[in-house]
């Protein structure tokens, strides 16, 4: 049961509907979890698909022409609102810590100074090896981690590269605490360093550089990106033969 009590949201796709999107994203994420546990047989399968379908096409008569923005700044006058709630308010269908993406936990965000806190129990859905949580689950959780503590900085910007070093598996339903702090700034890259620990004990490290862009500048990139054309196979190679290290990766 999702609680009435919803915090508002000055995203303007999510202002105005932020009880029932909650519901929404919390029926899918249960949903999620339903459909890698479940035993049913063939014929519950096929009656719950049809509904589901249903449903699906509901939705999708209420998809806009114009894409929902993925990310927008937060007003000015929100300036006594934490920085973990102004980040999840910007982004609020992130897959990482995201509320209104079903695909996300989501992994909470806080701040203990100099440090970015991540906070999460991973589940099934995000289970690798028996019992451990999927690396590739990790590495996104650490990616936006890392970015909080450059934003704690005031030097956030889209990643470079990232590598993560697996010391021992973090285990799935236990309390995950991901640790990140800023190590290095000259104001063109910045570089973070971060620890995941469950029970006291430090389960993996990472450490990735960052392009240092303004908000504008961010925002200019991802107008660009938005009315660029796709791009055919063919030209898939040529295209990231073109790329270089200012190409870098959302973060």
């Amino acid at each position: 049961m999702v609680s009435d009590e919803v915090s508002g949201s000055f995203h303007p796709a999510i202002a105005g509907r932020e009880r029932s999107m909650t519901e929404l994203a919390g029926t899918v994420r249960r949903l999620i979890d339903l459909v890698v546990t479940n035993t049913a047989d063939s014929e519950v399968l096929d009656a719950v698909v049809t509904q589901l379908q249903a449903t699906a096409d509901i939705l999708a008569r209420n998809v806009p022409t114009d894409p929902v923005p993925r990310f927008v700044d937060p007003p000015e006058d929100r300036g006594s609102e934490t920085r973990g709630a102004s980040m999840g308010g910007s982004m609020p269908y992130d897959p990482v810590i995201g509320r209104f993406n079903p695909i996300a936990l989501p992994v909470t965000i806080s701040f203990e100074p100099p440090l970015a806190i991540g906070t999460a129990v991973f589940t099934t859905p995000y289970e690798g090896g028996p019992g451990w949580v999927h690396g590739a689950a990790l590495a996104a959780t650490f990616d936006i981690v890392l970015t909080a503590a450059n934003h704690l900085s005031g030097a956030a910007g889209p990643t470079v590269w990232l590598t993560i070093r697996f010391r021992r598996p973090t285990l799935v339903g236990v309390e995950a605490r991901f640790e990140a702090e800023v190590v290095a700034n000259d104001g063109r890259r910045v570089t973070s360093k971060g620890r995941l620990v469950q029970d006291g004990v430090v389960c993996v490290e990472a450490e990735g550089e960052f392009a240092v862009l303004s908000p504008k500048k961010i925002r200019k990139v991802a107008e660009r990106s938005q009315r660029r054309p796709a791009v055919e196979p063919n030209d898939a190679d040529d295209g990231a033969a073109r790329a270089d290290g200012d190409g870098a990766a959302p973060g």
